[in-house]
C-alpha cells in the first residue's frame, strides 16, 4: 500500500477514525528536506502494511490543518492513535529513527 494523500475533506475519515496508528508526512513541494524523506516515507508505508497507515499532507494546501495541529516547521511526521497525537519527529531523520519511533505506536 502506498502512502494516502490526506487533506482537509478525508482528514477525519483516514486519520482520527483510523483503526490503524496513522503517520501522517506534513511536507510542501519546495521543501529541500521534504524531498529527503519522501523515499523514506514511502518505504515505510511499504513495509508497514496492515500496522501503519501513512498519510501525506501537503500544508500549503492544508494550511488549516498544519496550523490546528502546530505544525512550524516541515518535514514534521505525526503520530496518531485512537484520533489522537500520540508522537512526532520534526526535521528529515534516518530510517532507522522513523522505526523506532513508530514501534512505540504499532
Amino acid at each position: 500500500m502506498a502512502e494516502i494523500k490526506v487533506d482537509e475533506k478525508n482528514f477525519d475519515s483516514e486519520v482520527i477514525n483510523s483503526n490503524l496508528p496513522v503517520m501522517v508526512d506534513f511536507w510542501a513541494e519546495w521543501c529541500g528536506p521534504c524531498k529527503v524523506l519522501g523515499p523514506i516515507v514511502e518505504e515505510i508505508a511499504g513495509e508497514y502494511e496492515g500496522k501503519l497507515k501513512v498519510g501525506k499532507l501537503n500544508v500549503d494546501e492544508n494550511n488549516q490543518l498544519a496550523m490546528k495541529y502546530g505544525v512550524m516547521s516541515i518535514p514534521t511526521l505525526k503520530f496518531f492513535k485512537g484520533g489522537k497525537v500520540v508522537g512526532e519527529l520534526i526535521g528529515a531523520a534516518p530510517k532507522s529513527t522513523l522505526e523506532t519511533e513508530i514501534k512505540k505506536y504499532i
